[in-house]
């Protein structure tokens, strides 16, 4: 069985394309930082915690429950949210619930649901 790669054998570099890619290309820190952002969806209880705000904004005991989680574990993930400003929270007494950040986050987690049910 013969198999088609995908390789490149020709030796021609197409000076124009690359030039005006590089012209475009943010600094390697604004990558570092994508990397990072995109990390912050790699993990299925972040992700959960996500849809949950992405519905409604929520305290930690109720997203605790609703997950079948420790408070302190939802808290946990809810602390590398907020540091990646994917979540923000209010504070109303001894009650704190959480939200997603803006609406870039709901875009981001709806292009997702979208791409994966294509």
């Amino acid at each position: 069985m013969k198999r088609n790669k995908l390789v490149c054998d020709c030796e021609v570099i197409h000076e124009a394309v690359v030039k005006r890619v590089r012209k475009t290309m943010p600094k390697e820190e604004v990558f570092y930082d994508l990397a990072d952002l995109y990390k912050m969806f790699s993990d299925s209880t972040r992700i959960r915690i996500l849809w949950a705000l992405f519905r409604e904004e929520m305290c930690v005991c109720d997203i605790a429950v609703l997950l079948g989680m420790t408070k302190s574990a939802i808290s946990h993930q809810l602390r590398a949210l907020r540091l990646s400003n994917l979540v923000k929270y209010d504070k109303r007494g001894k009650e704190v619930y959480y939200f997603l950040a803006d609406s870039h986050v709901k875009d981001i987690f709806e292009k997702g649901l979208e791409h994966i049910h294509e």
